[in-house]
């Protein structure tokens, strides 16, 4: 049976993304997609998704992404640290071609609205300094401690550590009130090159470690969604990572690789989003 597609890939206000991106990668039919939402935390929800049906044996591999284009009221605090980026993951079960196995993962959420955005509002609103103590850190600690705590780990046991990035003092803040050092969490800590990328923020933080990291090293992430709620991982590195961290582009070449442009510029393709 012939498949239909999209003529032009544009941005939808109701359409999903996920079948553009299926389109664009050449893939047939015969495969699941889903749009998520979960604030900053849907490129982890995703992620957990795909490795959920591998796990299953539902499906041999999936892919996972995290990609948002950070939205603010021009002049807010949110939009000083604004950024957008993208970040996959292929997840499968084949050892041989593992570069990083997953050997943990826990999420927390609660009801804490700390950020919105109201129907036919054209920006999301925030509860100011709410969105510090009672949300962002008090879910990132409580998850992070919970998965070291359940695996019997503490924060010397890891090499790198990554968390949601909103801005550069809350994940240096939680880091070190957990334990944690600041070399620890230098390859991951990208918010000052590139701003809050949401959804795909702690994903790309993953991303730069893994072109750093070596073989059996262990890395911990946990991601942050306003709403509110905490994915965490325990990663560790195979022999095979070695292999292709430098078949393609690093993070940190396409962060050097980045052009200034003026307020105004930036003012007019955001509004044409």
């Amino acid at each position: 049976m012939p498949c239909l597609s999209a003529a032009k890939a544009i941005p939808y206000v109701v359409k999903p993304t996920a079948t553009i991106v299926g389109q664009a990668l050449g893939m047939s039919c015969h495969y699941t997609a889903a749009d998520l939402q979960f604030a900053c935390k849907a490129g982890t929800a995703a992620f957990i998704t795909c490795y959920g049906l591998v796990k299953s044996g539902t499906v041999a591999y999936g892919l996972a992404l995290g990609a948002d284009t950070a939205q603010a009221k021009p002049g807010d605090v949110l939009e000083y640290s604004a950024g957008a980026g993208a970040a996959a993951y292929i997840i499968g079960s084949d050892e041989r071609k593992l570069i990083a196995s997953i050997d943990a993962i826990r999420s927390m959420t609660t009801n804490t609205p700390d950020f919105w955005r109201r129907n036919h509002e054209s920006y999301p609103s925030h509860a100011v300094r709410f969105t510090g103590e009672p949300a962002y850190i008090k879910h990132v600690i409580a998850s992070t401690q919970q998965i070291m705590d359940q695996g019997g780990y503490v924060p010397q046991d890891f090499d790198h550590v990554v968390f949601h990035q909103p801005n550069g003092k809350f994940p240096v803040l939680v880091a070190h009130r957990l334990g944690f050092t600041l070399a620890q969490l230098r390859l991951g800590l990208l918010v000052s090159s590139i701003g809050n990328c949401y959804s795909a923020s702690s994903l790309i933080g993953l991303s730069a470690v893994l072109d750093g990291a070596r073989e059996g090293q262990k890395i911990l992430l946990t991601s942050y969604g306003s709403g509110s709620g905490c994915d965490s991982m325990i990663i560790t590195t195979t022999k095979r990572l070695s292999l292709v961290q430098k078949v393609a582009t690093t993070t940190q070449e396409y962060i050097q690789k980045k052009r200034y442009i003026s307020y105004h510029e930036y003012r007019k393709r955001m509004e044409s989003l």
